[in-house]
């Protein structure tokens, strides 16, 4: 009698990737900063091209009628020596979050009804769409007339600015709800608090971080109007002053303080909605 053996294969051992069960995929080192670089870069080569059409610029229609990059630092600094850049950023910044957060608190809850309820929408609908079509530079005088020069004038404008779009922004969101989500959590015994709380709201939140976004664009093209009319400092006094001494080095600062500070605020807001309510699909 014979035994005929069958030899089991060893199996040949494989080395550890981290992509096993429970385990992360390792991720690929230096990609993330390749990206970095990569933007870094090419914001960079965007702002030399900008300086460079600029300066020909300057350098075409003279100092008279286009300051040249260099006329413009030298005149931020000369502002911002004299304190006067810094209280024109700080008094135009405290205006505008103001108003703006103030607009925000008051949209998104009104947003939300307007949204959710039939017949506050059908009592609402009529002021909002009249009112949202009237700028709010048709206002600064009544403003100022009803409110004085002071701050109140400036940060109701930027309030009226921001409050609408916030509260088209949230309501378009709410009924762009999926409408078989809110049966079915009718259907579970669901009322309507936390249909609001578990539903909508999660699902509207990327249409009020879109709208907060919004309404802080439309704010600083508000806060030049108020401040022009009504207030002795501030970006817009300071543009408009600048006008009437004739230097439009002092103008451009104005400009592109507005324009730097609306980057960097836009930033913040985007990095804080990421970071925040990620878990609630907000990709900015």
């Amino acid at each position: 009698m014979s035994f005929t053996t069958t030899d089991t294969p060893t199996p040949t051992p494989t080395p550890a990737t981290g992509s096993g069960p429970g385990e992360r995929p390792r991720r690929v080192v230096g990609a993330g900063t390749r990206r970095g670089l990569r933007t870094a870069g090419v914001y960079t080569l965007s702002v030399l091209v900008g300086l460079g059409i600029w300066q020909l610029l300057a350098m075409k229609y003279g100092s008279s009628l286009l300051a040249s990059p260099k006329e413009t630092v030298s005149a931020a600094g000369e502002l911002a020596g004299d304190g006067t850049l810094l209280k024109s950023v700080i008094a135009s910044s405290r205006r505008i979050l103001i108003g703006w957060g103030l607009g925000i608190v008051a949209g998104v809850p009104i947003g939300l009804l307007v949204g959710q309820i039939k017949t506050v929408r059908q009592l609402l609908e009529p002021y909002i769409e009249f009112f949202r079509f009237i700028p709010p530079v048709a206002f600064v005088t009544l403003a100022v007339v009803w409110l004085g020069i002071g701050e109140a004038s400036k940060v109701v404008l930027i309030f009226y600015t921001a409050v609408f779009i916030v509260t088209l922004n949230t309501s378009a969101g709410v009924m762009a709800v999926n409408e078989s989500k809110l049966r079915a959590a009718a259907s579970l015994g669901a009322n309507r608090r936390q249909i609001l709380q578990r539903i909508v709201l999660p699902s509207t939140v990327p249409y009020i971080v879109t709208g907060a976004r919004l309404a802080m664009g439309n704010s600083f093209l508000t806060i030049v109007s108020a401040e022009i009319v009504a207030s002795q400092v501030g970006l817009g006094s300071l543009i408009w002053t600048s006008r009437n001494y004739g230097r439009i080095d002092w103008v451009f600062v104005g400009i592109i303080t507005l324009g730097i500070l609306g980057f960097v605020y836009d930033r913040v807001l985007r990095i804080i909605a990421v970071r925040v309510l990620r878990n609630y699909g907000v990709k900015v």
